[in-house]
Parts: structure tokens; C-alpha cells; sequence
């Protein structure tokens, strides 16, 4: 029989799968732009560019969620509860103890952040600490501190830097596609012109392909985080009813962002009650909730 463990070494071995699957598409489209242009300084100085932008924003990536977020730091005195939770489970887990911040909003919605366990950073809304019960919200923390525990914000950092590095490739290939240039010195023209389609449309797909990748490496980390949440706590239907609690919500959060939606632990943008096909499914950030509370009851 299925338990938690089993749905945990599950989604990091796909996890990995995804990752690895990126590599290939990066190694790829980089050769195929360097050989049609027949320079491979362009692939280096696309690596170099990506990388350097990417790393930039992994080291402010906090400052600039919380942010967006509009949360706002608390202290112990302020949330006693909430921040007896965050400190005992952080403790259970091994854990640095993470920031605590709330977001002024009555969506029920909470993240984590940092670049690393020593810089993480737990934020809970309003709503979400109305709605909910101690062993609710201990479901909730729990899965967020998984999420720095599984070092989850460092994966997120390098599928953004996979993505843009794609999209970039891709854009300046069409770019200089269109303005003109590439190999002129192949002898057989209809071998010249198959190349160049093939490298339209794969510069034309393939940041559709890795976007559609990102976002099931998102809905996978949420996936584990559940799972080593719910092992935390040592009580998963804690994290369950929580889920249940937040789904029943069908407003959005007043400053949500599509950039760091993936950051929370529901999809602060849609109604998770509503039927989802499959196409529509790779496109979601999060992984349906009715799937996620069945995985934690052991009902899949």
C-alpha cells in the first residue's frame, strides 16, 4: 500500500526526470543556434548572460517576493500561536528558524521563501489564520518548512534559469533569422532551408515545451512538500482539512502576481473546485487540490 514516503521518493525521482529533461532541451537548442550562425560565442555569451541575471535575483528572490506580496514581518507578541508553531516545528525539523511574515488579506494563502534555510521565510494571510485550527495551521507551516527543508527555492532557481536561457536562445534566433545570416557556405540549398524551419519552429516551441516543463516541476515540489509536511507533523489530515478549508474559497488574493504564484500553497488565482481537463492541467502551477487531499488520506 501507498503511504507518504512512497508518494516522496516518487516525486523527487520525477522531479529529477524534469530536470534532467531540461538539460537536454538547453544543450540542444544552444547547439543548433551556435551551428546555424556558426559561432559558438553565442551560445557561451547566452550561458553567461542567463546565469548572471538568474543569480542576481536568487539573492534578492526574497526581498522582492515578500514585496510583491505586500507581507509585512511580525513579531512573537504580535501572532504568540503562529509563531510558537513556526518555532517548534522548525525545531522537530532541524531547521534555522525561518522569518515570520503575515499578508494583510482575507484569501486563506501562505509561502516560504529564501534562498536557503538559514535566509527562509515563512508568510501567512489573515484569512488563512481566521479559518483555520491549530492542527490545521501546523499542516500548513509544516508543508511550507518543507519547502525550505527541501531546499525547493534552489530547484525553482534553476528551472528559471533554464527557462529564460531558452527563451532567450529562442528569441535571438528568430530575430536574427528573419534580419538574415547563418551558414552560407552549404552546397545543397533544400538541406540549408529544412535546418532553417526546423529551427524556427523549435525556437518558436521550445519556451512553450519549457514553461510547460517549469510548471510540472512546480506542481511536483508541491506534490513532496505535502508529503514531508504531513510527515513533520506526523498528523496528515491536519494539512488535508486545511486544504479543504482553502478550497472553499473562491475569491483571489487582492495582490496576487502570476511571478511568484507558484510560491503558494494554493494557486491564488483560480477556483480549485472546478473540473480540470488534462491539457488544462499543464498549464496549472499547483497540482489539483482534490488530487492533493487524496494523496495525503491515501484514498489514490
Amino acid at each position: 500500500m501507498a503511504t507518504l514516503y512512497t508518494h516522496q521518493g516518487e516525486n523527487v525521482r520525477k522531479t529529477w526526470f524534469l530536470m534532467t529533461g531540461f538539460f537536454v532541451v538547453v544543450i540542444f537548442l544552444g547547439w543548433a543556434v551556435s551551428w546555424y550562425f556558426d559561432n559558438s560565442l553565442i551560445l557561451y555569451f547566452f550561458v553567461i548572460f542567463a546565469v548572471v541575471i538568474n543569480i542576481v535575483s536568487y539573492w534578492t528572490s526574497d526581498k522582492i517576493v515578500l514585496k510583491m506580496s505586500g507581507a509585512k514581518p511580525v513579531k512573537r507578541e504580535e501572532y504568540f500561536d503562529l509563531w510558537n508553531i513556526v518555532e517548534n516545528l522548525s525545531i522537530t525539523a532541524g531547521l534555522p528558524m525561518p522569518k515570520v511574515y503575515i499578508i494583510n488579506d482575507p484569501a486563506p494563502n501562505a509561502f516560504a521563501t529564501g534562498r536557503d534555510p538559514e535566509h527562509g521565510v515563512v508568510a501567512v494571510t489573515t484569512g488563512l489564520m481566521k479559518i483555520l485550527n491549530k492542527t490545521e495551521l501546523e499542516g500548513v507551516i509544516g508543508h511550507e518548512l518543507s519547502h525550505i527543508g527541501n531546499r525547493d527555492i534552489l530547484i525553482s532557481t534553476v528551472v528559471v534559469v533554464l527557462v529564460g536561457f531558452i527563451t532567450l536562445l529562442s528569441d535571438f534566433f528568430l530575430r536574427a533569422t528573419f534580419w538574415g545570416g547563418g551558414r552560407r557556405n552549404n552546397s545543397d540549398g533544400r538541406v540549408q532551408l529544412f535546418i532553417m524551419i526546423a529551427g524556427i519552429v523549435l525556437a518558436i516551441l521550445a519556451p512553450v515545451v519549457a514553461t510547460i516543463i517549469r510548471l510540472a516541476v512546480s506542481r511536483k515540489r508541491e506534490s513532496l512538500a505535502d508529503a514531508s509536511g504531513a510527515l513533520l507533523t506526523r498528523y496528515p489530515e491536519g494539512l488535508a482539512s486545511a486544504l479543504e478549508k482553502i478550497s472553499e474559497f473562491s475569491g483571489q488574493m487582492k495582490k496576487a502576481n502570476h511571478a511568484i504564484a507558484h510560491l503558494y500553497i494554493s494557486d491564488p488565482f483560480k477556483n480549485e473546485k472546478q473540473k480540470i481537463g488534462f491539457m488544462h492541467k499543464l498549464f496549472l502551477t499547483h497540482p489539483p487540490i482534490e488530487d492533493r487531499i487524496a494523496a495525503l488520506r491515501g484514498m489514490d
